[in-house]
């Protein structure tokens, strides 16, 4: 065992015990990427930390449930993109389309731009143009390609089977591709 994890180890061994200091130690270290996976999902900033502050909740009351069979991190990080997804859900069937996601459009300058600060643009654009696709495409692509998981992983997440995750997922970025040709 690491000493990160040793650290981890004891920290949460001392969350169970109802140490505030360690649960805002382990706040302080994983909120930053908790966060970005929120906001990936529900795609908006005060959305993203409403729903990241709930799963660090939601972690430290079920945290007798952790069996330490997987990493703190990606226990953490599965409450937090159900719960992103969960809460995208309920959003959606409460949503009007915004005159802002109509008329969006993407334009950069692309002349005299370094290479690092292009690709930079290209990894910006393609996060914008994902932001664009429909809701079942988005998140099963933020999913599999910035998340890492596999297909079975995104099937049980989405409650979807694995052929039909696989179609999301093929269909998804066929239409990214044909998104950011046209933009």
């Amino acid at each position: 065992m690491s000493h990160k994890e040793e650290h981890i180890a004891t920290l949460l061994q001392q969350c169970l015990e109802g140490n505030q200091n360690a649960q805002l130690a382990v706040y302080n270290q994983y909120y930053k990427a908790m966060y970005n996976i929120s906001l990936r999902i529900v795609k908006q900033t005060d959305e993203a930390e409403d729903v990241m502050q709930e799963s660090f909740l939601k972690a430290f009351t079920k945290l007798h449930t952790y069996k330490g069979e997987v990493a703190f991190g990606a226990w953490l990080k599965r409450i937090v993109i159900n719960n992103s997804i969960q809460h995208y859900r309920k959003q959606q069937k409460m949503k009007e389309v915004g005159l802002d996601e109509v008329l969006y459009k993407v334009e950069d300058n692309e002349v005299g731009v370094p290479d690092h600060a292009f690709t930079e643009l290209k990894a910006q654009k393609v996060m914008k143009t994902m932001s664009r696709l429909k809701d079942n495409y988005r998140i099963s692509l933020t999913l599999h390609l910035i998340e890492g998981y596999d297909y079975d992983e995104v099937s049980r997440i989405m409650n979807i089977s694995y052929a039909n995750c696989r179609t999301t997922i093929s269909r998804a970025k066929v239409s990214l591709r044909k998104k950011l040709i046209i933009a």
